[in-house]
């Protein structure tokens, strides 16, 4: 083995191959859910998953099936397929994809298992509503539709128990699907591991406060994928009690994420899933290492609301104060916070044509951040899975201007 190959190795965090593992049997659950009996139904990313776990319901996530595609470097054609069937350019690429996998049977795994129900909830964008009414419609399962208010600056005793009464008949309808009575004991048990699987996602992420950081925002984009997915079991917990101690260990034998970390950046908004290696590989040049992002942290955002001893009442807020339901001025105070968390030198802002709630006002972020800590920021400009709408050359020339900006301030690690 070269010197090369072994430093890669050293880095190389080891808990990926269970995390592959545990996601290869999930994927094989759901597949085969005709043939076992099982229930499955599709969710929204941001939609409350911890009633279905309890209902023993497989979720799945069309967003994440969505990431997979873009990793896989089939999002562009699967888009144009999809606006050759009359579907704008302009929309969601999550959407554009989804939509036409379930018509060609296409994408990685053959396309997603056949669903028995849907449940929508808007915290995230309104594209999803006629994403999944057009889902619902193609394969004629029912549709439950959960609606949060947006939260331009608090959460109101009107939207609390709007909310509220909304999860009620969200159990209701669960109920009626799966043709068995809720269980509100298992419920509090699926509640606590929900608790207690976001509390160890966000000690995985603060790891990256130590210097050098054991993490990058992009391996944190890889190992998310159990708190979406499943939420509110033991797996997850289990999963991330490791991944803990892995960093921790790192940390104490003071292995770095990316070798010489010289300066520490923060990401905001998706990843671009078909160029991660790519844009790991060209920060880490210049000794820049991405430590933290505001995408992967909004999954333990809602802690500070959530009660596990009132897991559905305090759910209902959960669920609704999530990052991309708040106004900016809001989003602004939550990048300056971990700005500060995580000591870093520079904003790379991905302007996802994709996401409309998680780009517009990206540009007062901006303004924000290089008027209340001084920092540079960088714009990048794709859709999240789409490779037709991203220019290397472009994004190259962008990077180094912007990384040359920050070795100019002198603010050297």
């Amino acid at each position: 083995m070269t010197d090369v190959n072994k430093e890669k190795n050293i880095r190389k965090i080891q808990s990926a191959g269970k995390m592959k593992e545990i996601m290869t049997t999930y994927y094989i659950d759901a597949k085969t859910a005709e043939q076992t009996g099982k229930t499955v139904a599709w969710i929204t990313s941001g939609g409350p998953v911890e009633p279905l776990i309890a209902m023993d319901v497989i979720p799945v996530y069309p967003e994440n099936y969505g990431a997979m595609i873009g990793a896989a470097k089939m999002g562009g054609d699967l888009c144009r397929r999809s606006e050759e069937l009359g579907y704008s350019g302009d929309l969601c690429s999550y959407a554009r994809a989804d939509i036409v996998c379930s018509m060609v049977d296409g994408g990685p795994i053959g396309g997603l298992p056949r669903p028995d129900m849907l449940i929508c909830c808007n915290n995230i964008c309104g594209t999803v509503l006629k994403w999944y009414e057009i889902q619902s419609r193609y394969y004629n399962v029912p549709l439950f539709i959960l609606d949060t208010p947006f939260c331009h600056t608090g959460y109101t005793e009107e939207s609390k128990q709007y909310v509220r009464r909304q999860i009620d008949e969200y159990i209701a309808f669960l109920e009626g699907v799966c043709g068995k009575r809720f269980d509100y004991d298992r419920m509090k048990e699926v509640g606590r591991l929900s608790i207690k699987g976001q509390e160890l996602w966000q000690k995985v992420l603060d790891t990256a406060i130590n210097k050098p950081s054991p993490m990058t925002c992009f391996d944190a984009f890889f190992h998310l994928a159990l708190i979406v997915t499943l939420r509110g079991t033991q797996i997850a917990v289990d999963y991330y009690e490791s991944l803990l101690e892995e960093m921790k260990q790192r940390v104490a034998d003071g292995i770095s994420a990316i070798p010489n970390e010289r300066y520490r950046l923060l990401w905001d908004n998706l990843p671009i899933w078909y160029r991660v290696k790519w844009l790991s590989e060209k920060f880490a040049a210049h000794g820049a290492c991405l430590v933290a992002d505001t995408y992967t942290s909004a999954w333990c955002g809602q802690l500070k609301y959530m009660d596990e001893d009132n897991f559905l009442d305090s759910m209902a807020e959960g669920y609704t104060r999530i990052y991309l339901n708040i106004g900016v001025d809001e989003m602004i105070k939550i990048v300056l916070e971990m700005i500060d968390k995580y000591d870093v030198d520079g904003f790379v802002m991905h302007s996802n044509r994709s996401c409309k709630p998680y780009s517009l006002g990206q540009y007062d972020i901006q303004r924000a951040v290089r008027k209340e800590r001084g920092i540079p920021a960088v714009m990048l400009e794709s859709h999240m899975i789409d490779e037709r709408s991203f220019s290397e050359s472009q994004a190259e020339t962008r990077i180094d201007a912007f990384m040359e900006m920050i070795e100019q301030t002198g603010r050297k690690k």
